[in-house]
């Protein structure tokens, strides 16, 4: 979808800072995040696909001003109650509960089944490539032209690269299509290319020199080029 967190080929923004000897994390609750997310996909209670969706859909303002796990914060809140797991209150009562006792422990639940599952889930192969159930609509060395759709839902097409023309330099197998995904209609496994676009194609005359970008693509984003 088009919104704040599609920034990919926009300028103004500055440089982005880069801390020397950056930790893995900066505070010990950005560890209660990430092993939130790792439960999610052990629990089978959302797809990733729908988390960055989550994401997405954050107030931009909030997004500007959010940390990267903030970020996943907001969209486990977000889904938690989509899924009708808790509530908008159960929610805000809990936070209100620790604002007041700052200094009490958080409750522990010891459940060693469940963390083997999410090390094994840790330690797993990615599992969204799927068997082919039709040849691919393009070949290598193919050119292409990407849609201008603009989608009210998940995508994994940027803006900058709509509409744009390339050249189909890999094809990686078939996957599972994210924008179906989230949008409730199964996995739709499609071909996924990866997709060569000479850099004045995509900025014109502010591109460096010789500059080439590759994109992996699903075959439902492209269209033959005239």
């Amino acid at each position: 979808m088009n919104g704040i967190h599609d920034m990919g080929g926009m300028q103004g923004f500055g440089p982005v800072p880069r801390e020397e000897n950056e930790p893995v994390f900066h505070a010990d609750w950005e560890k209660v995040i990430l092993t939130i997310s790792r439960l999610r996909g052990a629990l089978g209670l959302w797809s990733i696909d729908e988390q960055r969706y989550g994401t997405e859909r954050m107030d931009p303002r909030e997004y500007l001003t959010s940390r990267y796990y903030e970020r996943w914060l907001a969209s486990d809140e977000m889904l938690l109650v989509e899924k009708g797991i808790l509530t908008p209150g159960e929610i805000e009562a809990r936070v209100a509960h620790f604002i007041q006792h700052p200094d009490e422990e958080v409750p522990r639940k010891e459940d060693p089944a469940l963390a083997d599952r999410v090390m094994a889930s840790l330690q797993a192969p990615a599992g969204f490539q799927r068997e082919a159930t039709r040849p691919p609509r393009f070949a290598v060395g193919d050119p292409v032209i990407t849609r201008r759709d603009q989608p009210m839902g998940h995508t994994r097409l940027p803006r900058y690269a709509r509409g744009r023309r390339g050249v189909i330099d890999r094809i990686h197998g078939t996957y599972v299509f994210p924008d179906a995904i989230v949008a409730g209609q199964g996995e739709d496994p499609q071909p996924l290319y990866s997709v060569r676009f000479d850099g004045d194609e995509l900025w014109g005359s502010s591109s460096e020199p010789r500059e080439s970008l590759y994109l992996d693509l699903w075959e439902s984003y492209l269209e033959p080029a005239r």
